[in-house]
């Protein structure tokens, strides 16, 4: 249910939760949100961050401990900061068809997908998750530092609809269970529901520990897992309970920080760093999220322009061959020196131990194995632009970024 986004934010060390940053002093910043799970984690000694306007685990130990645990058995996510939009009507298929990239009328109770709101110049406005509840009922899971402009934008576009969007954020958890042990984990405590025959991007409503929970097989790391959305006010019954199977399994609660390393090594986009509304689905390598048979949508004649006249820049993964990190913002070279791009998210992949990244180039430096630097400090570090996810997924459906099927929400 995660999508690209995650790490919206920059992360920063953290504030007290009474005083965020940002604001001046005739304009003081808003009080930062609590997930249901906050407190808990404060009792537990997690690092807390702000973070997309919500205050949020950084780590309980070390970040690489919690990456590894996700890939080698099994981790708990709090991802209760993830905005959890519901649209229903008798129009609702068809008014979100005009809105997302997808072909949302033809999905099937019980399905999830990828897809993005775009701005009629293709900009990127948001990409989400849309779950299909029932015939008339759809669930949108949208980045947390997108939701308000996302509830916005929905509001006015449904202006004169019989369609109703209500943002049910505060009402309800969301917990991501991800690893190789996950379904092992939850497969026990799971009532009403099959883990074994429940799809890639598909769901089920079902009960863990008598709570009701809407249990989807999605996620943001890679790796096989369950995303769990709950009622606030089971969501710390519900954590410490996984948590406790977690740790028998031989894994562990992990916070944001291995959550954006794991997205970053299975090649997951990250809104707010390799995507938003300067860049198009065609430039950040989303196309397969972008349906041009299924009718009109906001931003397709935009969209449809570019194909047809090809891009410009392009979204890269590349690789360097020295340790050195590659932050955002750092220029990216060709093989002459001269700058062709720059970083969007990179980090030492905790299981390639070698330098990753994303980023955009022109063009002609988007080809796989085409020589690439990063300008480390004033240095050129070489690599080479990769092709294909950095590490291989294991999701049930092989491919793919971020999120989805083949190819990811």
């Amino acid at each position: 249910m995660e999508h690209a986004s995650g790490m919206e934010e920059t992360m920063h060390s953290p504030p007290p939760p009474s005083a965020p940053p940002g604001g001046d002093a005739d304009q003081p910043a808003r009080p930062l949100h609590r997930t249901p799970l906050a407190s808990l984690h404060e009792r537990s000694g997690a690092r807390m961050v702000a973070f997309a306007g919500w205050w949020m685990p950084l780590s309980y130990a070390s970040i690489v401990q919690e990456h590894l645990a996700v890939r080698q058995a099994v981790g708990l996510f709090d991802v209760s900061h993830m905005g959890r939009l519901w649209v229903r009507g008798p129009e609702a298929a068809r008014d979100l068809d005009r809105l997302l990239t997808i072909p949302v009328a033809a999905m099937a109770p019980g399905q999830a997908r990828y897809g993005l709101l775009c701005l009629p110049s293709g900009g990127i406005l948001d990409d989400l998750v849309v779950l299909r509840l029932g015939p008339e009922e759809f669930l949108l899971v949208v980045n947390a530092a997108c939701r308000e402009k996302d509830l916005a934008w929905l509001e006015q576009h449904l202006a004169g609809s019989s369609t109703v969007v209500e943002d049910r954020t505060m009402a309800s958890g969301l917990l991501a269970l991800q690893g190789p042990r996950a379904e092992e984990v939850l497969a026990d405590l799971a009532q009403e529901v099959d883990l074994a025959r429940l799809g890639f991007y598909r769901f089920a409503q079902g009960r863990i520990a008598g709570r009701p929970v809407l249990i989807s097989r999605t996620g943001y790391t890679g790796e096989d897992g369950f995303e769990l959305l709950c009622e606030a006010e089971a969501a710390c019954e519900l954590w410490e309970l996984l948590a406790e199977r977690a740790c028998g399994a031989g894994g562990s609660p992990a916070g944001l920080g291995a959550r954006d390393t794991l997205r970053l090594e299975a090649r997951y986009l990250l809104y707010g760093q390799d995507m938003d509304e300067t860049t198009t689905p065609l430039e950040a390598g989303l196309d397969w999220a972008v349906d041009f048979g299924k009718g009109d949508f906001v931003g397709r004649f935009a969209l449809a322009q570019q194909r047809e006249q090809g891009v410009l820049r392009q979204l890269v993964g590349f690789a360097l061959q020295e340790r050195a990190v590659p932050r955002h913002g750092y220029p990216l070279l060709d093989d002459s020196g001269q700058r062709v791009g720059e970083v969007t998210s990179g980090t030492l992949s905790p299981v390639l131990q070698q330098p990753i990244g994303l980023g955009y180039v022109v063009a002609p430096c988007a080809r796989p194995q085409t020589p690439l630097a990063v300008e480390v400090r004033g240095r050129p570090v070489p690599g080479r632009v990769v092709e294909g996810p950095f590490v291989p997924l294991r999701t049930r459906a092989r491919g793919g970024s971020r999120k989805g099927p083949a190819a990811p929400r």
